[in-house]
C-alpha cells in the first residue's frame, strides 16, 4: 500500500494549471486570480466626509457659524473657508481644503432639519481630522489588493473594483465528467428489482464537483460488462471535461470494469487510508485526468475530498488547496487502525463555543448526510478516547 501523501502527490504532479484568461471583474466571483492586482487609484481618492455633517475650520465650540456652501457626494466644489465658516456636507464629499475637520448633525442644534441657515454647534470635534477620510488612508495606487492563487468572493471583488480595476486575469472553471459503473445501479426514483439498487454516486460527486467550483459536462452511468468507461471518456473528451470520474470498478472483484479496460491509461493502487482504500488514476494523451474512486458512497465522497478536490484547485492555480480544519474533542472514543488513517465522517456539536465537539455520524449515505466534516484519526497502537482532540476537515 502507499500513502495518502504519495497518491495526492503523485495527482497533483500531473496537473497542468489551465492557461489565464482576462475578465470583467463583475463576473470574475468564483473564479481564481492568476495574477495579483495592484490598486489602480488611491481609495479614497480624495480627502472626502465619512459622516453627515458639516466642514468646519478651527472650531471652538460652541459656535453658530454661517454656512457657505452645501456639498453632496459627488460635487467638485472647493469652496473657500475661514474660521466661522460651514459647508453642510454629505457621507462621501470630497472635503474643502480650508476644512480641518468634520461636526456631525448629531452634535449640532437643528441637525439637517437646520438646511444652510447659521448652525450652532454643540460639541466640538474631538480634533484636527475628526470624520474626515484621508485619501489613500484605505489603499494607495500601486498598493496589493489582491494576491495571485485567491478565490474572488464578493467581498475581493468588490474590493478590486473599488481600487480602479475593472479585468482580472483568472482561470475558468474546470469541467468535470462524473461517471457511475455497476449493472446494478438504476435510475433514481425507477422501480427496482432483485439486485438493483438506485444510483446515487453521480449525483454525489457531481454536486461535491460544483460545490469546488467546476461544470459538469457530462453525468452517466455504465455497466461493468463492455467497453463503457473508454466510451464514457470518449463522450467526456466531446464535451470539453478536463477531468473525469469514475465510481466504482476498481478494486478486487471480477468485473471491475474500469480495471479491467484502463489499465494502460491509469495505475491502480491500494492507499492507506479508510474508507477508499483502492484508488485509480491516470491521464489520457490529451491531458484529461482519470480518477478511479471506490463505489461505495461514502468511500466516493472521502476520495473525492482527498483527491480530486485538491486537484481541481490546482488546475486553475488556487493557492489554497484544501479545506478549512480545526482540532475537536472526540465525543466518544475510536478504535485506531495500526496501519491506515481514518476519515470519519462527524458532526460538530458547536453549542459551546469555548469547546466544540464532534460526534461520529451513523454509517452509509444518512449519516454522510447528516456530516459537518471528516475527523482525521492518525495511524496508531492506541485508541483514541472521549475527549481526545482530533483534526476535522469542515465541509
Amino acid at each position: 500500500m502507499i500513502g495518502v501523501a504519495d497518491h495526492l502527490a503523485a495527482v497533483l504532479d500531473a496537473v497542468v494549471p489551465f492557461a489565464a484568461e482576462q475578465r470583467d471583474v463583475a463576473a470574475a466571483r468564483g473564479r481564481v486570480l492568476r495574477h495579483p492586482v495592484f490598486a489602480g487609484v488611491d481609495v479614497p481618492a480624495f480627502d472626502c466626509s465619512a459622516m453627515d455633517g458639516f466642514a468646519v475650520r478651527d472650531l471652538t465650540a460652541p459656535a453658530t457659524l454661517r454656512v457657505i456652501a452645501d456639498l453632496p457626494a459627488g460635487t467638485d466644489l472647493d469652496p473657500r473657508m475661514d474660521a466661522g465658516d460651514a459647508a453642510r456636507i454629505m457621507t462621501g464629499a470630497p472635503v474643502p481644503t480650508d476644512a480641518t475637520a468634520i461636526v456631525p448633525f448629531e452634535d449640532t442644534e437643528r441637525g439637517l432639519a437646520g438646511g444652510l441657515d447659521p448652525v450652532s454647534v454643540l460639541a466640538a470635534p474631538r480634533g484636527p481630522g475628526a470624520h474626515i477620510r484621508r485619501r489613500g488612508s484605505d489603499v494607495r495606487a500601486g498598493e496589493l489588493v489582491v494576491d495571485a492563487g485567491s478565490r474572488l468572493t464578493a467581498m475581493r471583488i468588490g474590493a478590486i473594483a473599488a481600487s480602479g480595476i475593472g479585468t482580472v486575469s483568472v482561470s475558468r472553471a474546470p469541467r468535470i465528467a462524473v461517471v457511475s459503473t455497476g449493472s446494478e445501479l438504476v435510475a433514481p426514483g425507477s422501480g427496482l428489482r432483485r439486485g438493483q439498487i438506485p444510483e446515487s454516486n453521480s449525483v454525489l460527486l457531481a454536486g461535491l464537483a460544483e460545490e469546488a467550483g467546476a461544470e459538469v459536462v457530462l453525468r452517466t452511468s455504465v455497466g461493468d460488462d463492455g467497453d463503457g468507461p473508454r466510451q464514457a471518456i470518449a463522450a467526456a473528451e466531446a464535451a470539453g471535461a478536463d477531468v473525469v470520474v469514475f465510481s466504482g470498478g476498481v478494486s478486487a472483484g471480477a468485473y471491475e470494469v474500469v480495471k479491467n479496460t484502463l489499465g494502460d491509461l491509469m495505475r491502480f493502487d491500494r492507499v492507506r487510508m479508510q474508507p477508499g482504500k483502492p484508488q485509480g488514476f491516470g491521464r489520457t494523451a490529451g491531458g484529461i485526468l482519470l480518477f478511479g474512486l471506490p463505489g461505495n458512497p461514502v468511500s466516493a465522497a472521502v476520495s473525492f475530498e482527498l483527491f480530486v478536490r485538491p486537484a481541481l484547485r490546482a488546475l486553475e492555480g488556487d493557492a489554497d488547496l484544501g479545506r478549512e480544519t480545526v482540532r475537536v474533542a472526540l465525543a466518544a472514543g475510536r478504535r485506531a487502525r495500526p496501519d491506515r488513517v481514518q476519515y470519519v465522517p462527524v458532526h460538530l456539536d458547536r453549542s459551546d463555543p469555548a469547546r466544540w465537539t464532534a460526534t461520529p455520524t451513523a454509517h452509509g449515505t444518512r449519516g454522510l448526510g447528516e456530516a459537518d466534516g471528516l475527523a482525521v484519526i492518525p495511524p496508531g497502537e492506541h485508541d483514541l478516547v472521549e475527549g481526545n482532540e482530533v483534526t476535522v476537515t469542515r465541509w
